[in-house]
């Protein structure tokens, strides 16, 4: 799918291409954001603006020279990481952008909600954005705020988790699931670090080019201030993740000491009854006891003695609780 944007009135106007003489129809669009394409419209593309897009295939390498180069036509080529932050699970999305002088190229697998974004508030502000530039500037600010309200939920979530852990009756099953809750707060504050990171990367590059304006420095080096804060974020969050980790764990391993404990006493109170039992069942032919009338109800008495003694001895020391 190919998503056209040209500027109309300050706002970007949204055209959706089906074929390719939609395509030639517009000629001075800034924005062409490419979905999931078929090769075709990559051919498209190439007729119309002389622009050669990269498959889909070849957007996961990480070497820098094959993320961030400017081509022998003076085009630049980035590629950078987008957060895609879902109800059940994280992942890190890779977007290609191509640059020239008037038009902004981009190329992903998936619609993400960074670009969604951008597109409503380019619609609804007039004069957000002037030319492509100006748009792939927005993204990397509009994926900075996104990644700052993925981090938030993962604050309120480990709140939760913190607040189970330190509860004084948690049980092995809550341990459980705050152990998942943990492990899934863990991935998605790594995936923010990343994403972070490389849109780092990316405007240090784009700054470097000497493509941007005075005014579009001063925004990327905001963008920058706003990355180092949230990588602060994302440092004290995997302190946080650590400490409930362990103490998740250290709760798991006192109620199974709490389980072994509680056979250990069973097992040294039988030990006095097991020994008596074991002495009057015993093969001799001579044992006096065993020409009482009364001598088997003594031998129960004595053995309930025998392993309630040791009972209150383990309950009076307190070893018991």
């Amino acid at each position: 799918m190919i998503n056209l944007f040209v500027l109309q009135n300050g706002r970007l106007s949204q055209e959706q291409v089906e074929d390719r003489n939609e395509l030639l129809q517009y000629s001075n669009p800034i924005w062409i954001d490419v979905v999931d394409p078929e090769e075709e419209e990559l051919v498209w593309i190439k007729e119309a603006f002389g622009v050669l897009l990269p498959e889909l295939d070849d957007l996961g390498d990480l070497e820098a020279s094959a993320r961030y180069f400017e081509a022998d036509d003076g085009h630049l080529h980035i590629r950078t990481d987008f957060l895609l932050d879902e109800e059940e699970t994280s992942r890190n999305i890779r977007v290609a952008f191509v640059l020239t002088k008037q038009v902004l190229f981009s190329i992903h697998d998936e619609d993400l909600p960074v670009f969604r974004l951008v597109r409503l508030r380019a619609r609804l502000r007039p004069g957000s954005v002037s030319n492509a530039k100006d748009v792939l500037l927005d993204l990397y600010s509009t994926d900075a705020e996104y990644s700052a309200d993925a981090l938030e939920e993962v604050y309120e979530n480990l709140e939760l988790a913190g607040k189970k852990v330190l509860s004084d009756d948690i049980n092995d099953s809550e341990a459980e699931e705050v152990l998942e809750t943990i492990a899934k707060e863990e991935d998605t504050n790594g995936r923010i670090r990343r994403n972070v990171m490389d849109t780092r990367r990316a405007l240090s590059f784009l700054m470097r080019s000497k493509l941007l304006s005075d005014e579009q420095q001063e925004e990327a080096r905001q963008i920058l201030r706003d990355i180092d804060s949230l990588e602060n974020h994302t440092a004290f969050l995997f302190d946080k993740i650590n400490f409930l980790m362990d103490a998740t764990v250290g709760f798991i391993n006192l109620n199974q000491s709490k389980i072994i404990k509680i056979f250990s006493v069973v097992s040294v109170a039988l030990m006095p009854p097991t020994l008596l039992a074991s002495i009057w069942g015993m093969n001799y032919k001579h044992i006096p006891e065993l020409d009482l009338e009364w001598g088997y109800p003594l031998a129960l008495v004595l053995m309930l003695i025998s392993a309630i003694i040791p009972l209150w001895y383990f309950h009076h020391k307190g070893w018991m609780k």
